[in-house]
């Protein structure tokens, strides 16, 4: 008996199609298309100004620290100046061929610990498990020089490079470094790493050290058959961590730069030597997408300055460091920096950095214990190992938006750079006060928008958590001062907090707000939970006051909190109904009653003395609250 044939196979599942066209079936939309359905939106939310003729992608924009537009949708339209190939000028696609794709990116720990013992055993640690080169902070605000061998005794140096931080001290430190690779029997041409000599960023951080630059460039010169070793810094995070903007590091980085190449080939090293021995350094933020466009952008600034100084083509790839900016990392709330280091060093990875520090979520407390070192070598493993992201060479190549703003941050900051380069070179600049007055406009911008929580800070301004065990840690050796501040984004909301932890050290309490909830659960609850969160954040302790139908049961809970001020929550029926009422008879006692929501002719009339609302200035708000409740300053005794 003949069996029975097969069924034949549909033609679709049998004949692939010559050509895959993806989304072929769907009609081409116009961009028109989109902002008519956009605009739709907007209009049914109310955000669409009745008069408004522009586009409508152009509400949903914002603009950068730089002025730099960031537009909701990009297209082929938004071109940008062709990125190239990797390992090729202008290098904007990276440094090298292959990537990082090879042996993913430098997984480098910073350690400051004085201690040398402490630091010995923490740094096989991290060698033992995922490290891959070292940060040694030596000199007065870290380890003694002398100690630098005993700390290094049991390292493979020819396997663990090591790059120095020393300040002033950075010719003795890079000595006594390489007579550790002498006593190891390592030769001049396997010696790798950075002495880390960087008298710029020393004067950007002090208002001296220039005058060292002279001593650098003969390190340079003094250690230039080690082929393998780089003898400078060229550290952006000083422009970073005073509250600078991107471009404003970027442009003040390049500078320095190029006064280093101006140096070292004025002692004697040909152009090629003189790129050779510089690293460059750059904050990476948990903005992901600038971090990954500023080191795309640096890169190409660096070509630009490699091709006119007449540097070659195999010299003139930038050698890119990326460390976890220290000024968003916070005190409160500390585990929530795991997130943002992670976010910063996806970005420092994604955007093609060569060396990667993720600084522990415990930094901005002092020297980190074993865990937070654990997390942040493991913050790398977890993006190396197991989401493979050095599988790709320039993961963001090609996408329009970061094409179009690593091309404006490199216009941007190329301006700022010749600015900078008029005024006599970076060092002139820093003392004239050109470069530390535009960064202090900036930080007055940036500290605006955190006064009204437009930057929010999470576990800090935007839900803080009152009853968090403090984390302590010992404190880091201080850095000398005198230039550029040092700041962090989380600062002014902590002093708040600080208040509020010796007030309560002192009289048994926190300073209290008795949230006056008018109505029904469902009609107070959201602006109930603003005012909460808002008052939270200064450290001042909120009183639900539970369904509140009249003015009198208002005064009567009111009387029973504890509390000496009051907020009003609720709809704008309830408003209409109850604020007046119940705002005289909170303001026979209350020493301030303040309203949640925008304030308007009616409840101007009502009695409320103050208004808390989204966009409002909540550090004012906040200090305000304090003072009226007899909350001393800082550095204030207690009344």
């Amino acid at each position: 008996m003949t069996p029975p044939s097969a069924p034949a196979a549909a033609p679709d599942e049998q004949d692939p199609p010559a050509e895959l066209t993806l989304a072929g079936e769907f009609a081409e939309v116009a961009r028109e298309q989109w902002q008519e359905l956009v605009a739709g939106v907007l209009r049914k939310s109310g955000a669409y100004p009745q008069d408004f003729d522009g586009a409508a992608e152009s509400l949903l924009s914002t603009r950068t620290y730089d002025g730099v537009v960031l537009s909701p949708l990009y297209t082929a339209d938004d071109a940008a100046p062709p990125a190239g190939f990797p390992g090729l000028p202008p290098f904007t696609r990276g440094g090298r061929p292959e990537g990082n794709v090879a042996g993913g990116w430098d997984v480098r720990q910073r350690h400051a610990d004085p201690d040398p013992a402490a630091t010995a055993k923490a740094v096989l640690a991290d060698l033992e498990n995922g490290v891959s080169s070292l940060w040694l902070v030596a000199g007065g605000a870290g380890l003694p020089v002398a100690a630098l061998g005993d700390v290094l005794a049991e390292v493979y140096l020819d396997l663990a490079p090591v790059t120095l931080d020393a300040g002033a001290e950075f010719t003795a430190a890079a000595r006594e470094l390489l007579r550790v690779h002498a006593d190891k029997g390592i030769p001049a041409s396997e010696v790798k790493g950075n002495l880390g000599a960087d008298p710029i960023g020393l004067h950007a951080r002090t208002g001296a050290g220039a005058e060292l630059l002279g001593e650098a460039a003969r390190l340079a010169v003094d250690t230039a058959q080690h082929p393998q070793l780089r003898t400078i810094v060229v550290d952006g995070t000083p422009f970073h961590s005073a509250g600078g903007s991107d471009v404003e590091e970027l442009g003040a980085t390049l500078a320095a730069g190029v006064a280093y190449l101006r140096a070292l080939t004025d002692a004697g090293l040909d152009v090629d030597a003189a790129a050779a021995a510089l690293e460059f350094r750059y904050a990476a933020s948990a903005d992901q997408f600038l971090t990954i466009a500023k080191l795309r952008a640096a890169r190409r600034l660096w070509a630009r300055v490699a091709e006119v100084s007449g540097i070659s083509a195999a010299a003139a790839a930038q050698r890119q460091h990326a460390v976890t900016s220290p000024a968003m990392l916070t005190r409160r709330d500390p585990w929530v920096n795991m997130l943002r280091t992670t976010l910063a060093c996806f970005g420092a990875g994604v955007g093609g950095a060569d060396a990667v520090t993720v600084l522990p979520f415990d930094g901005a407390l002092g020297l980190p214990d074993a865990f937070a070192r654990r997390i942040a070598r493991n913050t790398q493993s977890v993006l190396l190992e197991e989401s493979k992201l050095a599988g790709v060479i320039d993961p963001a190549g090609g996408s329009w938006y970061v094409e179009r703003l690593s091309d404006e941050l490199a216009k941007a900051a190329w301006t700022w750079f010749t600015d900078i380069e008029r005024a006599g070179g970076v060092v002139a600049a820093l003392d004239s006060g050109l470069v530390g007055d535009r960064i202090a406009a900036t930080w007055a911008a940036r500290s605006a928008n955190l006064a009204t929580r437009a930057d929010a800070v999470t576990g800090v301004s935007e839900f803080p958590n009152l009853a968090e065990k403090a984390v302590h840690r010992t404190p880091e050796p201080a850095r000398p001062g005198g230039g550029l501040p040092a700041v962090r984004y989380a600062e002014a909301y902590e002093e708040l907090r600080d208040r509020s932890d010796a007030h309560l050290a002192a009289t048994g309490s926190r300073p209290r707000v008795f949230l006056a909830t008018l109505g029904p659960v469902a009609q107070h609850n959201a602006r109930a939970g603003f005012a909460a969160n808002l008052f939270q954040a200064g450290g001042v302790e909120t009183v639900d006051g539970g369904v509140i139908p009249d003015a009198e049961t208002a005064a009567a809970r009111f009387a029973d909190s504890g509390a000496a001020i009051a907020c009003l929550c609720g709809s704008d029926k309830t408003y209409a109904e109850l604020a007046a009422p119940v705002a005289e008879a909170l303001g026979a006692t209350a020493a301030r009653v303040y309203l949640a929501g925008k304030p308007t002719d009616e409840l101007l009339r009502a009695g409320v003395d103050e208004f808390v609302f989204t966009g409002c200035d909540a550090l004012a708000v906040l200090r305000g609250a304090l003072e009226t409740l007899g909350v001393p300053e800082k550095d204030e005794a207690p009344a």
